[in-house]
């Protein structure tokens, strides 16, 4: 293995560039909380085992093997943050890094152990995945619920454990209201978050996966998305009836002014009377001698 170092200057000795040895901030904070002297230990990787209660759930698997290559170069060099169950360890921050690990084949890694409470490992588990932006928004919504729903604490209470304002934690949990079909749609990244966002204000979940299918199906913007769901549901504007004979009218008079003035017309009746003649220019010069023509 690669020789591995700890301690707040391992930035300047190892490039920034080198995925699988940026520092992680959990590990750190550890570290300083012990005053550098956090004990680090080699154990083998088969005696690891994943949180079951880790936020994140999908890992992409492209970035996995970049991160597996740089293991395989230069070694693990943060180590795994873990608790002691016994009969194994359980990752409280690093699940990456050990999935990267047993990729480059390493048979043992360096972790630092700690006690935590449960609630502690959510709350660590979830900010070590914030700080590096790891979460998809779906997620991110389920972990502030875990933390509200197991642990009995309020908004305002989680606010200020993950460091984020309570807006934060109220819009992203809004997510969940989402029907199922829509929140996996936002996990496997077929839908944005802000895609997502605007499908809330339909309150029908059949509705909502009718419309996500829609989305993905003619590729539409957020803003199409906006436009559309306001639209949903509303009848459409009934059409005034074509006067045939008048719109023959119009397109004679128009082609007499294209004549006339040397430049496309338009004219455009609302079907009671009214309407809108439209002159097209294509420089100010052109403009200008539309006007003094007109005149």
């Amino acid at each position: 293995m690669a020789a591995r170092g700890l301690g707040k200057g391992l930035d300047a000795m190892i490039p920034k560039a080198i995925p699988a040895i940026q520092e992680d901030k959990i590990v750190q904070q550890e570290i300083e909380k012990s005053d550098g002297k956090a004990t680090e230990t080699i154990v083998k990787i088969t005696q690891i085992e994943p949180n079951r209660d880790q936020p994140r759930k999908e890992f992409d698997k492209e970035a996995l093997e970049e991160l597996s290559d740089s293991i395989k170069q230069h070694g693990l060099i943060q180590p795994i943050l873990v608790q002691d169950r016994k009969d194994h360890y359980e990752i409280i921050a690093g699940e990456r890094r050990w999935r990267a690990a047993r990729l480059a084949g390493l048979k043992e890694v360096p972790v630092i152990i700690r006690n935590y409470s449960e609630q502690e490992i959510v709350e660590i588990s979830l900010i070590e995945n914030l700080q590096r932006k790891d979460l998809n928004p779906i997620e991110e919504a389920l972990a502030y619920k875990k933390l509200m729903t197991d642990f009995d604490l309020k908004q305002e209470e989680v606010a200020v454990k993950v460091s984020k304002s309570r807006s934060t934690i109220t819009n992203s949990m809004r997510l969940l209201k989402l029907s199922k079909k829509v929140q996996e749609l936002v996990i496997k990244g077929k839908l944005s978050e802000g895609h997502a966002r605007t499908l809330l204000s339909i309150e029908d979940s059949a509705v909502q996966d009718e419309v996500a299918d829609k989305i993905i199906a003619e590729n539409l913007s957020v803003r199409d998305v906006e436009k559309l769901v306001k639209n949903y549901g509303k009848p459409a504007k009934e059409k005034p009836a074509v006067n045939k004979e008048l719109d023959i009218f119009y397109q004679d008079i128009a082609e007499k002014l294209k004549q006339n003035l040397g430049t496309k017309v338009q004219i455009s009746g609302k079907g009671d009377g009214s309407g809108k003649i439209e002159i097209e220019f294509y420089t100010n010069e052109e403009l200008d001698r539309l006007i003094a023509r007109i005149k």
